[in-house]
């Protein structure tokens, strides 16, 4: 595996620092997830629960694969021993707001002078610098301070996103960051700070509005090309189901219009006002005759960009996923960094475990680690 050997310390709780971690456990990282007392990781509880002992089935998803210690950091014997792990680590991954490890015990610079190839990789709301580096937020906060909330919703109000761009677009982010201090690590032998913002990360996918502004554009939400306002980019309804239709260059559009029997339309698919709104109502009124799968039985072996909105419950049921081993053999979803050989083209996913139980073969992982038996034994009483 690309990341075999590589010891990672995960100082972080909730979404994006676990799912970074995640990635890189998949990729063959012994990751040492560390946990508070009285609980743990608060995702441990969030509902759905499932397994015995139950715990939260996000919990599961967010932490397979790694292994979990419990310490006390304001325990001034448990901070020690942090600190000793911090000195065998390749990365550190901090989740905390800037200054809080600080004063912990833990302070970064001290760390990585101590350990000069520590790689230390801190996730924070909105960067380690600027006025706003303390403030506290979730994703809704930091895609709205991104402009990428702005964007979604109607022409009245923006929407609320149903997924966490900022959280997993960070966790992202921090691997790419961590894979190239490795690699720069390699040339120089020394660790760098990789300064993840999750605001900015939302940011990424804001990319081609913001393009579009810097270039004179003026965005208007409910109005743009790729928001749906658009007979060729949209998503319709069926008489059971949806179907999301991107049909952008005319080489898909004309076949989508031959399929659906109006080929009329084929100077319309970017028409905006009432023309727009004419052609939409008659793709729509012709595709709510049939079914989502009895269209997608016309649509899937032709070339027009034409997909089944499919439910949460239908995903890994899906042929694609189900070739490409998207379920893992613990019921999560496979990371989508795939490494493989190119002479055989096939991706051989490594095994992966479980998510921890709560500071579960604690002893093993500590001495793993290379902590000595005496400091183990005096965090355990």
């Amino acid at each position: 595996m690309a990341l075999s050997g590589v010891r990672v310390l995960d100082l972080s709780r909730l979404a994006p620092g676990p799912y970074a971690t995640r990635l890189l456990a998949e990729m063959g990282a012994d990751v040492l997830k560390v946990e508070p007392p009285n609980g743990g990781d608060y995702m441990r509880w969030i509902p759905p629960l499932t397994g015995e002992p139950p715990q939260g089935a996000t919990f599961h998803e967010l932490n397979a694969g790694k292994r979990s210690v419990v310490l006390d950091l304001k325990n001034p014997e448990h901070v020690q021993v942090c600190e000793e792990l911090a000195m065998k680590a390749d990365i550190l991954v901090d989740g905390f707001r800037p200054g809080v490890m600080s004063k912990l015990g833990l302070d970064p610079s001290e760390l990585m002078q101590k350990n000069p190839r520590l790689i230390y990789c801190a996730i924070t709301g909105f960067g380690l610098t600027g006025p706003d580096a303390n403030r506290p937020g979730h994703d809704i906060n930091y895609v709205a301070r991104a402009g990428v909330l702005a964007t979604n919703g109607s022409e009245d109000i923006p929407h609320v996103i149903g997924v966490q761009v900022a959280d997993f677009g960070g966790a992202m982010v921090a691997v790419a960051g961590i894979s190239a201090a490795l690699y720069q690590r390699e040339k120089t032998q020394k660790g760098s700070v990789v300064d993840v913002s999750l605001t900015e990360s939302a940011m990424a996918f804001n990319a081609i509005n913001q393009g579009a502004v810097h270039g004179g554009h003026e965005h208007r939400r409910g109005h743009e090309l790729l928001d749906g306002s658009r007979p060729c980019y949209r998503v319709y309804q069926c008489k059971e189901g949806f179907l999301a239709v991107g049909a952008i260059e005319p080489k898909f559009w004309g076949p989508f219009l031959q399929i659906i029997d109006h080929p009329e339309l084929l100077d319309c698919g970017f028409d905006t006002g009432k023309p727009g709104l004419e052609a939409i109502e008659k793709i729509q009124k012709k595709l709510l005759t049939k079914t989502r799968d009895e269209w997608m039985e016309l649509f899937g072996p032709v070339d027009c960009c034409v997909e089944p909105v499919l439910d949460l419950s239908e995903v890994d049921q899906d042929p694609q996923h189900i070739a490409r081993g998207l379920l893992t053999d613990i019921n999560t979803t496979r990371s989508p960094i795939r490494i493989h050989e190119p002479i055989e083209n096939r991706f051989r996913p490594k095994p992966i475990s479980k998510s921890p139980g709560l500071g579960k073969d604690q002893k093993k992982s500590l001495a793993d680690w290379g902590i000595s038996p005496d400091l183990i034994s005096r965090i355990e009483t």
